[in-house]
């Protein structure tokens, strides 16, 4: 297969040390990306041309400029400039295939992705039915072609000019679904401040009375009482982002106590300015404190980032070693929204690819 070339080439560089060859060429397993933020640059600005969209930038160095964030509702402009770029099937369809091409060069197994589909229906005139055929295809053309396996995440967005009808519509579509169409969970996403969970919670009730598992972004642009009222309102299985969680000891119990993991993007936390530096940065002391943490990239392009990047900045800034890394990744197999019997396979998979490395770089 091709992951097992992209991992041979991989073990041969003589410049890395062990544990940065183990963090480069170990299986992964993703929950927190965002489709629309792993919008590749150049695509971003191939999409634009041809859909006659004039992005407020020019040159290389104005696009590189315009992904400099100032804070978080700079980067929510960003995202929203490159879904405006996305307006028929075959974009989704690029776009989940440059996804799945850069998962594969990171021995990225399985992938939980979010997309936000009702904006896309009501500004920019493609159907649900339309955007999820041409994800499928990307999903499809992805999985024959390195082995890597996608389901979705329909979020409804908690700021939409719509107002709550995006999160209502949003379930309305992913109810009637089969399984075969790839979508696992009703996520809720968008800018956290003055839309708090309860304004959401019938919908949420209503897919999980469907049989839906539910997922919300919530405690990253504010503080514990967010995430408290989330867990309350929408019962979620696992909490986007969630870092504020430290400062509220009762809640850092809560969550170790119950096993409801947080999805932990550091790169973007930092990016956005919602940590200033590392050293603020509570992965560690979250994880040391018995909560199911997994690591995630949220918006790669976007922050400059991969998944193989947030395991070596955790390396670098927490002291984890090989043993704490593959630990990450089995908290994300356990979390994920695989059927029983295919988080086993996933698992047992990624535990003797892990076993080999280990053997093979003497890291024992």
């Amino acid at each position: 297969m091709r992951g097992e070339k992209f991992r041979r080439s991989t073990l041969m560089s003589p410049n890395r040390d062990a544990l940065d060859q183990f963090i480069e060429a170990m299986p992964k397993v993703e929950l927190h990306v965002h489709l629309e933020g792993t919008v590749r640059p150049a695509t971003l600005r191939d999409l634009a041309q041809k859909h006659h969209i004039d992005l407020p930038v020019g040159d290389d160095a104005s696009l590189a400029a315009f992904y400099r964030f100032r804070d978080f509702d700079h980067f929510i402009d960003v995202y929203v400039a490159a879904c405006e770029c996305l307006r028929q099937p075959e974009d989704f369809t690029r776009v989940v295939c440059e996804l799945g091409a850069d998962a594969a060069s990171q021995h990225i197994h399985y992938l939980e992705v979010h997309f936000n589909p009702e904006p896309h229906a009501r500004k920019r005139g493609i159907t649900f039915t339309e955007l999820l055929a041409g994800m499928n295809e990307g999903r499809r053309a992805v999985r024959d072609t390195w082995g890597v396996d996608m389901r979705w995440i329909a979020d409804g967005v908690r700021d939409a000019d719509s107002g709550p009808i995006s999160v209502e519509q949003t379930v309305d579509w992913i109810t009637r679904l089969d399984p075969s169409d790839g979508v696992v969970a009703l996520g809720l996403g968008g800018r956290e401040i003055g839309y708090p969970p309860e304004l959401f919670a019938a919908p949420f009730r209503r897919a999980r009375e469907a049989g839906l598992n539910v997922v919300a972004h919530a405690g990253e642009t504010t503080g514990p009482a967010s995430i408290w009222s989330t867990l309350r309102h929408l019962r979620p299985a696992r909490i986007g982002h969630g870092i504020s969680a430290i400062h509220d000891p009762r809640l850092i119990d809560h969550l170790a106590e119950t096993r409801i993991p947080l999805e932990v993007c550091p790169t973007s936390n930092l990016r956005t300015g919602v940590v200033r530096n590392l050293a603020e940065y509570p992965f560690r002391r979250l994880d040391d404190a018995g909560v199911l943490l997994t690591v995630n990239s949220d918006d790669p392009p976007m922050f400059g980032t991969t998944l193989t990047d947030e395991f070596r900045l955790l390396r670098r800034h927490a002291g984890y070693g090989a043993a704490h890394l593959r630990r990450f990744t089995f908290n994300a197999i356990a979390a994920s929204f695989l059927p029983s019997d295919e988080k086993l396979d996933l698992h047992d998979r990624c535990d003797s690819e892990i076993d080999s490395l280990v053997q093979s770089l003497g890291l024992i």
